[in-house]
Formats: C-alpha cells, structure tokens, sequence
C-alpha cells in the first residue's frame, strides 16, 4: 500500500519564560512527521535540541532524507539504521509506532508489555524553572498540593534556591536539575542541602564527559544521568557513579530505542526516569509508555505552554491525566484536530 509522508515545523507559545542554566524559552519548537497509508495516519513529534546541535531545519533535513524510503515502505528496524538517535529519528519512529498500533501491528517490548492506551493517572514532576530565590519560592505557592517538584538550578547559590522552595512545600518531593552547571566543587558543598532538603534525586549535576569527576564523591542523595545517557550504548559508562538514568525519547530516538534503553538499564541495576523536552502532548502519550514503568516521571513539557493539541494530557494538582482515546497509539474513529 502507498504511503505519503509529511513533515513540518511548529512554533507552540509558552505561557511564561523557562529558564535553565543554558538559557530560556518562550516557545516550543517542535518538528511534526504524518504517515498515512490508506486509512491510517501515524503521527510522531520530535523537538530539535541546540545543545545537541540541532535546529527545526536540521531535523527536516534528516527527515527529507529517508523520505523516499519511508514511502517506500522502511519499517522501524530500518529507521534505526538510517537515522542517528536524535529528535528526527524520534518523529519518525513514533509516527510508525502510532500508524502500526492502528493496525493492530504494534507490539511493546517484555518489559512494559503490549502496546496499549495510556490510562489511569501518572505522577509527574512539576518544574519551577530557573529564578532568583524569592521569584522561585513565589513560584512554589502555586504548588503545595504537588507531589513531585522539580527546580532548575545554576552554579549560582543553588543552595538557596533549595531551602526557599523546600520551605514553601515541605511535603513534596524534590528532584534538583542544574543542567550540567556545577562542578565537583560545587556539589560538595551543596551535598548538606541536598541531605537537609530530603532531596529525592539529583539530576545531571556535572557536565557530560566528566563522569570519572564523581567516581569517590560522597553524595547524599541518587544521582541521574541525563545529558550524559542517550542510548543503552552509554550505560557502561554510568556504572557506578549514576544510580538512575534519565530516558527521553528525543535522546534515544523514538520510543523503540527507548524501550531499549529501559530493558537494558533495567538489567544494569539503574533506577528509571523519564522525561521530555518542552513539547506538546503528541511527544508525551509515546513517553507515556515507559514512563509507567518508571520510578520517577517528569513529562509536564505541556504545561508549560499557552495551548496543547485538542485531545492531549492535561496535568492536575501533580497528577498527569492521560490524552483521550485515539490520540496516539491506538485504533481511532476521529482524532482530535491538531
């Protein structure tokens, strides 16, 4: 059967500046992958990341370049060979996943399971992005009933910015994220914060490539490599200085390399997260399915903006609720309009 393919960018306004050590974003940038066969249409989601080297037109050009393969029928084993892990690779895996799931064709690996739709409810961390301490403790006001907070960080007084949110919200949990800021300097004297704090998780707080810096350093809390895991291939050199390992399909390159990745970490004795980038729902409802194995979710990407997707997750009071039936990854009558 014939397939047309399509691609496109999007720009989604977002509702206020998130700010993190690199930076801050007023929108998401997302680039959009549509395959359609017959009366299916898969769609996928990737967003293109700087600190990765890519742009929107980067990702396109990826994309346009298995344009004719994937017409002509390239399945997903054949798109991990074509493309690189990175966000195009994610567009387009995920676009396949959702085009076979409409089959019936697509099924999850052993460790989640058979592909099915996102239900119940998920735990999700809610970020306060990178401020003064007041502005960030203001920020915390909104979210004493949440469960799980995330605060961004920078080398510049991290600690205060800790305790002015832990006072505000001393019941939830606390995942720190400095976004490769620190140094091993930094972090010995951040650790009496972190301890004090009840900090459930500290997230990439050296530079990728510095791993061996936190081989010997005593640090209170797990440690999560983000920037510094992509794919299952880099597990090796985690061991023993990262206790979880942070999945984010723009990283693996779609939800397969995900799975991948879970199954593998799994295996390795690494604790699980997963996250997104700033992103609207049709990137979440993929990562839906390996976030339900994880011990520690982080896909509020939505929140952030002015308007998600008609049909897509909606977040309440911490709680992820799932995007309505036919979103993504399963047979539909009528899919929501992007």
């Amino acid at each position: 059967m014939t397939r047309a393919v399509r691609c496109c960018t999007e720009r989604w306004p977002l509702s206020r500046p998130f700010r993190i050590s690199r930076g801050t974003k007023v929108a998401a940038e997302v680039v959009v992958v549509e395959i359609r066969e017959g009366a299916c249409l898969g769609r996928g989601e990737g967003v293109p990341y700087p600190r990765y080297g890519e742009s929107p037109e980067s990702v396109v050009a990826q994309i346009e370049q298995v344009r004719s393969a994937l017409e002509g029928g390239m399945n997903r084993a054949e798109l991990l060979e074509a493309l690189a892990p990175g966000a195009a690779r994610n567009a387009v895996d995920c676009a396949l996943w959702d085009l076979e799931a409409q089959s019936g064709g697509a099924r999850m690996s052993p460790a989640v399971g058979a592909l099915s739709p996102a239900t119940g409810a998920l735990t999700t961390a809610v970020t306060i992005s990178l401020d003064t301490p007041d502005a960030m403790a203001a920020a915390a006001l909104a979210l004493t009933d949440v469960p799980l907070i995330k605060i961004k960080v920078d080398d510049q007084d991290p600690a205060a910015r800790i305790r002015r949110v832990r006072e505000i919200c001393p019941n939830s949990a606390l995942i720190v994220d400095p976004n490769e800021s620190w140094n091993a300097e930094i972090l010995r004297a951040v650790g009496p914060t972190l301890h004090d704090c009840r900090v459930a998780l500290l997230e990439q707080p050296l530079p990728a490539g510095r791993e061996s810096d936190l081989a010997g350093l005593e640090v209170p809390v797990p440690i999560c490599a983000d920037e510094s895991c992509h794919t299952a291939a880099d597990l090796p050199q985690l061991d023993g200085v990262f206790q979880f390992v942070n999945i984010k399909l723009d990283k693996t390159g779609g939800l397969t390399g995900a799975l991948d990745l879970l199954q593998k970490a799994r295996d390795s004795g690494f604790g699980i997260m997963v996250g997104c980038m700033i992103c609207t729902s049709l990137s979440i409802a993929p990562a839906w399915r390996v976030a339900s194995a994880a011990e520690f979710v982080d896909l509020d990407g939505p929140w952030w903006l002015k308007q998600d997707r008609p049909g897509g997750v909606s977040l309440q009071g911490g709680r992820l609720q799932p995007p309505s039936r036919g979103f993504w990854g399963e047979p539909h009558d009528e899919r929501p309009e992007s």
